[in-house]
């Protein structure tokens, strides 16, 4: 699934496509995409709407419409937007289609059935379960040192998997999370309210540093214009990665051998003697 830097980079490819383009002809091919909108309510709502602006929200892409709504997308697993001409032949999995004035069109497949829309009026999108819970964002001042050191506290859960509660911290999966806990050098299987004061502030550092880092490493990235989905990292920033699908592999600071470990249900990567 794609993280908080690879979707945000197809925000920005987005807003680069669509930003000004007027939606001609919106249709849901797969209803469940969208099972919070009638099919033909989603079609509605588009057609004849003007793209403000694409923007991000966790790991949801909002595209805010002249007509006062904004269009969520959740790309989840396999979710990806495919831009081309509009009398060209859909790709397999293609579960919306979207016709701009341009002579284009949009398109989302999803091979896996994971990816959400939903569109709703943009003065509630406060108020949509899908973006009230989520935590700040990372790079806002809202998440600071104080904000994570608190909402540690009142946490015993694994750091590692504290981390992946987009209810705590926002934008993080487990590529992102392992990073940062390798590079505050805090063992994954900690509980969250054993990190004093000083270990907060160094993870806190680490998850804007890392995020960033990505997000840059991505924004250098040639991307096929045809193609918008959420594995820009992949290729941009995985040489950077020190911990991250490294198992059995030295650690670049201290090359003791890399350990994986489940949580959650998923592979957990760390440094035995780094991380403590």
């Amino acid at each position: 699934m794609p993280e908080l830097p690879e979707v945000e980079m197809v925000a920005r490819h987005l807003r680069k496509l669509i930003a000004g383009r007027t939606i001609t002809k919106a249709q849901l091919l797969r209803a469940k995409l969208a099972p919070e909108n009638p099919p033909r309510q989603f079609a509605a709502w588009l057609k004849g709407a003007r793209v403000e602006d694409v923007t991000r929200r966790g790991k949801h892409i909002l595209t805010h419409l002249s007509n006062k709504r904004t269009w969520v997308t959740h790309l989840r697993m396999t979710g990806r937007f495919v831009h081309v001409d509009a009398d060209e032949a859909p790709p397999p999995h293609t579960h919306a289609a979207f016709w701009l004035d341009n002579g284009r069109k949009l398109l989302f497949a999803d091979q896996r059935h994971f990816g959400m829309m939903l569109v709703v009026k943009t003065s509630e999108l406060d108020t949509v379960s899908h973006l009230s819970k989520l935590a700040p964002e990372p790079f806002d001042a809202a998440f600071n040192a104080s904000y994570l050191h608190e909402a540690l506290q009142r946490s015993k859960q694994a750091i590692k998997l504290f981390l992946l509660d987009q209810t705590r911290v926002t934008g993080l999966g487990n590529i992102y999370a392992a990073e940062a806990l390798h590079r505050a050098k805090i063992n994954p299987q900690l509980p969250a309210n054993k990190l004093s004061r000083a270990r907060a502030e160094a993870l806190h550092s680490e998850i804007v540093a890392v995020l960033t880092e990505a997000i840059e490493a991505g924004s250098t990235l040639e991307t096929d214009p045809r193609e918008v989905y959420g594995r820009y990292g992949d290729g941009a920033y995985e040489d950077s990665w020190r911990v991250y699908e490294r198992e059995g592999l030295p650690c670049l600071t201290c090359g003791e051998a890399i350990q994986r470990l489940a949580q959650g249900g998923r592979s957990t990567y760390f440094c035995p003697r780094c991380q403590r």
